[in-house]
């Protein structure tokens, strides 16, 4: 995610020079044209393209970035809970006994939100898993299809041992469980949105549009602008494709991009809350890169 005010000038150009170029071309190429070859150019309702153009993109815009921010939203749940189980774990657990438990679940819990982060990034998460926890401590959920949630079963396997064993009772354990189910209803909430894109509709039919008014933008506008016609535009239509290339950047919140939600970041404040519960040093907070970007 890109943390500074603005986006620095050579990602923007990185980004979108391609399709202004190409704009530009067909711009003076249709300028050309008109000056050499005598024609009237068709008067074009572009007032009325361009309004109803502004609707589709103002729509697919507004729907990717409610899938972005419920992504951020499914994060912060995640953040809460696994505040909520390492505080659960350290004051329901006694000391005598259940020491390593509390460590256990502690542990457990930041390997869980670093696999779900590679999973949802498509990512290996085995390397991830085994800085957290030891092979034997791994090898039920590294077994599992689905990682994160072969580790989220563990703990809720270790918190019916601790009652077992008399360490927490009951309704302790209610609670505890309660944390996990909420847990497992984040890491399904953006499974949902990795797993389901926007429908074809929407990604297809604004794309072809917007390329679409791109190429008669000229035609329509040449015989007002005249030679000004590749200046003006390239402009109007950079403004919808830079509307068009928002929705696709926003689209999937869980992509490795630059765009896309800080996962690294998110699991490591998880990281840090969570060793700090159990009184072990925590790591440094990630910070941006040179580029600005928050991973």
């Amino acid at each position: 995610m890109i943390v500074t005010p603005a986006p620095r000038l050579k990602q923007v150009i990185t980004e979108i020079w391609k399709p202004l170029a190409l704009l530009f071309v067909w711009d003076v190429i249709v300028t050309v044209t008109y000056f050499t070859v005598p024609f009237r150019a068709p008067s074009l309702p572009l007032t009325l393209f361009g309004s109803v153009l502004a609707l589709f993109l103002g729509f697919r815009s507004n729907s990717a970035y409610q899938r972005w921010w419920e992504g951020r939203s499914l994060w912060g749940l995640m953040i809460n809970a696994s505040r909520n189980l390492a505080r659960q774990a350290r004051n329901y657990l006694p000391d005598d006994g259940g020491r390593d438990l509390k460590r256990t679940i502690v542990l457990r819990q930041i390997a869980y939100v670093n696999a779900l982060r590679c999973q949802l990034r498509r990512q290996p998460a085995d390397d991830e898993v085994l800085r957290f926890l030891s092979r034997g401590e791994a090898d039920f959920a590294l077994a599992r299809v689905n990682i994160a949630n072969g580790i989220v079963d563990g703990t809720g396997r270790r918190i019916e041992i601790a009652r077992s064993n008399g360490w927490i009772d009951t309704i302790q354990q209610a609670s505890m469980e309660s944390v996990l189910i909420d847990i497992a209803n984040a890491q399904g909430g953006m499974e949902r949105l990795k797993n389901t894109p926007l429908p074809v509709q929407y990604r297809f039919v604004p794309t072809v549009f917007t390329h679409l008014f791109c190429v008669l933008l000229p035609i329509g506008l040449v015989e007002t602008l005249g030679v000004a016609t590749p200046l003006g535009s390239t402009l109007a239509g950079l403004m919808f494709l830079a509307v068009l290339a928002i929705g696709d950047d926003l689209v999937d919140p869980f992509a490795n991009a630059v765009h896309d939600l800080p996962l690294c970041s998110m699991c490591r404040t998880i990281e840090i809350d969570l060793l700090q519960a159990i009184g072990d040093a925590p790591p440094e907070p990630l910070k941006p890169d040179s580029r600005g970007v928050l991973w």
